[in-house]
């Protein structure tokens, strides 16, 4: 089976929407710091661009965790394979994600992260799935774009580990 990518969403407009979100993030944490948490490794591209738009301090650590194979749907299985290097508890929080689909692997990490206590702990994506969320619990507090049910690569992205490299969200099609 052969695939190829369709653009779906611009390079310019994910850009701006991340400042956007970036201003959002900058005046509800005015004057204090924000610790930014990478879900690695569909989150980094995103992550970079978030934290070089924001006008607060910012520190930032990475977690990697899956629920995804090599193919195009979830697992249900998460696997937490890279933790945090340092504490959390007592600092403002932010997780960010690629993109959020069941739910499964975000559920587990806000548990995680919620034992750990932090003084606030908020989530952020860039895309969000809602029509395959399982995990109904999931709130999500800074959205870039909410899309259909797509299989969706680039901006970090990956389809069996090709395309993140992207600038733009594209549409995977498979002959």
């Amino acid at each position: 089976m052969s695939e190829r990518v369709r653009e779906y969403i611009s390079q310019e407009k994910v850009e701006a929407r991340i400042q956007e979100i970036a201003d959002r993030i900058s005046a509800e944490y005015a004057g204090r710091q924000v610790h930014i948490i990478g879900i690695l490794k569909g989150s980094v591209f995103f992550m970079c661009e978030l934290a070089k738009r924001l006008t607060i301090p910012v520190t930032m650590d990475f977690m990697s965790c899956s629920s995804y194979g090599s193919g195009t749907v979830s697992k249900g299985v998460v696997k937490l394979s890279k933790d945090l290097d340092e504490p959390i508890e007592g600092k403002n929080v932010i997780l960010v994600e690629d993109i959020i689909d069941s739910g499964n692997t975000l559920g587990y990490l806000l548990e995680q992260m919620t034992m750990r206590k932090p003084a606030s702990l908020k989530l952020c994506t860039l895309l969000d799935k809602p029509s395959r969320r399982i995990r109904k619990d999931i709130k999500v507090d800074y959205t870039c774009f909410e899309i259909e049910d797509y299989f969706v690569v680039g901006y970090g992205l990956d389809y069996d580990q090709k395309y993140r490299n992207l600038p733009y969200v594209g549409i995977v099609e498979f002959d």
